[in-house]
């Protein structure tokens, strides 16, 4: 007997997540994403319905647009078997859209830019600020190259023809670095995941191995142990902001945490009989656990384990440089980046290059170094593989040898 049920797409999200029909008829299975989300809290897993709560007050409405769904595949089903047509999935997706359109408004009609900016909307509800100014700038490039092209993007647009014409217009036409363009293609290829989870695209050519991400590897710097010892070392009792600055970069430098947690830290995350931290990271959620280094000790320590409260990140950065100065961070060092298809050179002072990034590659770099192994240093930094995380690590061919030289092959 066909029967149509309605599943969400992930039951123990957080956020909102989308709502699947499922369609068995035949012993087929036709699946097809509603576009709806919702969060999961406010969904009935016996009705398959949302919750009727007044703290999701749209749930009459919500429920008649999944209940034109039922009714519009079970329609489609039966006028199917009418005609005397076999139902396969191609041709109950194509009746069944048909007999949709009767009933609600088809998403299907917004144009790519149209759905990219109803998402971004729809993503300063539950998404990080930070997020949805990516989103927001990958939208307003992608609106400049319409106007560039004098005709609309719309999602059979995007192929293999567009990336590679869309890559030429943001390194030659606006000078962006390789790295900047490779975020904006990462950005449109989320765009279009998710409207083709929600029934918005079929186009799939995004998917293919040639619209790749672009990535440069970036000459960001770490600093040595010699170098943190200085910063560890200087008295800067007469500047109590660059103090406070000082010491917390150093938490971040022995926990290898983003400056979003590092700057979080509170008592309760201390575990003072383990010495160790435990922390749920922001970025990704997840929960790690930290040896507390004997300097982070100390700092914990001078402020009876409730650390000063953070400036914003990009005054930190400029403070930090000053701190890196008075440290003797003063070698010149040599950088590049690929901007506009160029290669640019530029020469730097090494305390011009501090920010408070540098804590957390400086934490992986010098456990790798002091040979932890990669595994147990990719626990906290959240690494999914290895090789993401030795491209994270700056490690320079010298010492890479100076690592190798005990070893017993080479002896």
């Amino acid at each position: 007997m066909a029967n149509a049920k309605f599943i969400l797409k992930e039951p123990k999200a957080k956020e909102e997540t989308l709502i699947y029909m499922l369609f068995r008829y035949q012993y087929k299975r036709f699946k097809y994403s509603t576009g709806e989300k919702i969060l999961p809290k406010f969904w009935n897993v016996d009705k398959q319905r949302v919750k009727e709560t007044k703290q999701f007050r749209e749930y009459p409405e919500f429920n008649a647009r999944l209940n034109n769904f039922e009714t519009a595949i079970n329609t489609a089903f039966r006028k199917l078997l009418n005609d005397g047509i076999q139902p396969n999935n191609t041709i109950l997706k194509k009746t069944f859209e048909a007999e949709l359109s009767g009933n609600i408004l088809q998403g299907n009609k917004l144009t790519l830019l149209e759905f990219i900016k109803n998402y971004i909307e729809e993503s300063k509800a539950h998404k990080k600020e930070g997020t949805v100014k990516v989103y927001t700038t990958a939208y307003r490039y992608l609106k400049k190259y319409s106007a560039y092209l004098n005709k609309e993007i719309d999602f059979h647009s995007i192929n293999l023809e567009f990336y590679n014409q869309y890559v030429s217009f943001l390194s030659l036409e606006h000078k962006l670095a390789s790295n900047t363009v490779g975020k904006h293609i990462k950005t449109l290829k989320t765009f279009m995941n998710e409207a083709t989870d929600r029934g918005y695209n079929t186009n799939l050519a995004f998917k293919k191995r040639k619209f790749k991400t672009l990535r440069e590897e970036s000459d960001s710097i770490y600093l040595t142990l010699d170098e943190l010892e200085k910063f560890e070392k200087l008295d800067l009792s007469a500047s109590p902001r660059l103090e406070k600055v000082r010491d917390l970069f150093l938490i971040g430098c022995y926990t290898g945490l983003r400056f979003s947690d590092f700057t979080q830290i509170k008592p309760e995350n201390i575990i003072t009989e383990k010495s160790i931290i435990q922390v749920r990271t922001q970025k990704t959620g997840e929960r790690v656990s930290i040896p507390l280094h004997k300097t982070v000790k100390k700092i914990l320590a001078k402020y009876d384990n409730h650390l000063p409260k953070a400036y914003t990140n990009q005054v930190m950065n400029r403070y930090l440089k000053d701190v890196a100065s008075l440290a003797g961070l003063k070698e010149t060092v040599e950088t590049t980046i690929t901007r506009g298809g160029k290669v640019e050179k530029t020469l730097s002072k090494k305390y011009d290059l501090v920010s408070t990034h540098t804590a957390r590659r400086s934490f992986a770099t010098n456990l790798y170094l002091a040979d932890v192994p990669s595994i147990s240093i990719m626990k906290i930094t959240g690494h999914k593989s290895e090789r993401s995380f030795l491209q994270y690590i700056r490690v320079t061919q010298e010492q890479n040898a100076d690592k190798l030289v005990n070893h017993p092959f080479f002896n």
